[in-house]
């Protein structure tokens, strides 16, 4: 394997493979590594190299020699150590997820945030993918969610709410699984921007007509506005907040799912995805893949980025498929390295970073926006799941193997359990019969994880031409620290199950 890489870096120019290539603040940065550059490989070949690498180099064979012989056991530590399951009440259209991650950068860049609405209805799932250190992904995924929540009020809710904020802090969502919290300062200065927020709400007055996209739309954005204003010093001659800075200068893509009822709304923000599994008439698996990755790849995407600057910048704007020959996304939160005006870079970021900050050719900023895409989709009783992944996990994966993933873990995973029948006096016979029968036929697929996020990680990259590869899934996953990046990314999944009685049933 090193041989084939070796020849073939011998005519290539290495690049880095981070969606944020080499920056000079990497050398005098205070924020630590948050910018740095972990591994490069030729970018021309981008995930594609990622994949050939590490799938088709990898094949079990008993003469190679081992980086590592994690048993199944240690295996099953490795994979399982980040998973979380949570089931629902009876009474809504989701009824449970489960979600994992899987860390190659260490720290892990990737973050998730899972809730319920509490003074509306809905669900909301979101997976984040930092790029430039973790900062920003970390916090915007515990913030995201109240900023939508608020937009989501009716305004007499909103009013009620915003009046009682400081004197009695009362909850808009309920989190799940979420064991960190901000420091008390910081806290405190989030506390106000969102304060600030609620009064800007309530002085927009009663929203006549309203749109979901809208509303996602505006809280995406004004969270992004927060996050480059907390950044800055307020009077002059301020010592910059590395705290604040370190959000602002490092970014994160998005992929946020609103679950309300049959209504299903996602919001994207850069090359995270959302992937619908669903039966046909024929109860074969369907794969629809919801949103569109922001990025060089996809032609309309980047004719927006191009349509938005001078011509004389076309040939400096999307350089080896990157954003100034730098960023991968053509959307994210953050990233205000590419977002604020030159004179804030030179009189703020660049007296404390230095002139490596500023990208090159930075004329016409901003050149990022965080404005998502908003999709609608109205479930049916035959919409079974929605997969939501960062792009670790689509590099190693199709959206339809994942689908069939899922569905297959379904079915094998009734039989790790004990038949439970339904809560209701009228089924029949018949009824019992097919649920038997089916866990009959599960029997043959019965996974080894309960989890189906990470029944999915695992056989995403332990694939092999004959099943799972125990070896070269060990082997991914002992890879030492400086090499790891070039064979997979950090991977986030979160697996939301929908309930196919109540979607059968529920009004419109």
């Amino acid at each position: 394997m090193a041989l084939t890489i070796c020849r073939y870096y011998k005519f290539m120019k290495p690049f880095s493979t981070n969606k944020t290539s080499a920056c000079p603040l990497n050398q005098t940065n205070p924020l630590g590594n948050s910018l740095n550059t972990v591994n490069s490989i030729p970018i021309q070949l981008g995930n594609s190299l990622r994949r050939y690498l590490s799938m088709d180099h990898f094949e079990s064979n008993d003469n190679r020699p081992a980086v590592s012989k994690l048993s199944p056991q240690e295996v099953d530590v490795i994979l399982r150590a980040n998973q979380y399951t949570h089931e629902f009440h009876e009474g809504s259209s989701v009824k449970s997820y489960d979600s994992n991650q899987l860390a190659s950068n260490k720290p892990i860049e990737d973050t998730r945030a899972e809730a319920s609405c509490l003074l509306t209805t809905g669900f909301m799932f979101g997976v984040f993918d930092g790029h430039g250190g973790s900062a920003c992904a970390q916090v915007i995924s515990k913030r995201l969610f109240d900023y939508v929540a608020a937009r989501l009020l009716p305004y007499d809710s909103l009013l009620g709410y915003k009046n009682t904020y400081k004197k009695e802090p009362r909850r808009l969502i309920d989190s799940y699984n979420d064991n960190v919290q901000f420091v008390d300062d910081v806290r405190k200065l989030y506390g106000d921007s969102f304060d600030r927020f609620l009064n800007d709400l309530a002085n927009e007055g009663a929203v006549k007509n309203f749109e979901m996209p809208d509303a996602m739309e505006k809280a995406f954005l004004r969270l992004d506005k927060d996050i480059g204003d907390e950044a800055l010093p307020k009077v002059e001659k301020e010592r910059v907040n590395l705290k604040t800075m370190s959000v602002a200068m490092s970014g994160a893509v998005v992929c946020l799912a609103h679950v309300d009822g049959p209504h299903l709304h996602v919001a994207n923000v850069g090359d995270c995805s959302a992937v619908l599994g669903s039966l046909s008439e024929t109860d074969t698996w369907l794969a629809n893949k919801l949103n569109t990755e922001h990025n060089a790849y996809h032609r309309a995407e980047a004719d927006r980025v191009l349509s938005e600057h001078p011509a004389s910048e076309r040939r400096s704007l999307l350089r080896a498929d990157r954003l100034l020959g730098q960023l991968a996304p053509l959307r994210a939160l953050g990233d205000y390295r590419f977002k604020w005006p030159l004179k804030v870079m030179r009189d703020v970021v660049v007296a404390a970073f230095g002139e490596g900050v500023v990208p090159p050719e930075y004329r016409t900023p901003p050149y990022l926006t965080a404005r998502p895409e908003v999709v609608y989709r109205k479930l049916t009783a035959r919409d079974k799941f929605l997969i939501i992944g960062t792009d670790g996990l689509w590099d190693v994966v199709t959206p339809l193997q994942a689908v069939r993933l899922v569905g297959e873990h379904m079915a094998g995973k009734v039989t790790l359990e004990p038949l439970i029948l339904p809560r209701r006096n009228n089924i029949t016979l018949s009824e019992i019969e097919t649920m038997l029968k089916r866990r009959r036929e599960g029997r043959r697929t019965k996974p080894r994880d309960a989890n189906a996020a990470t029944h999915v990680i695992r056989h995403a990259l332990g694939a092999g031409e004959f099943g799972l590869d125990h070896v070269k899934l060990a082997k991914l996953l002992s890879l030492p620290d400086d090499v790891v990046r070039v064979f997979r990314d950090d991977i986030t999944v979160t697996i939301v199950y929908f309930d196919s009685e109540y979607l059968r049933h529920c009004p419109a």
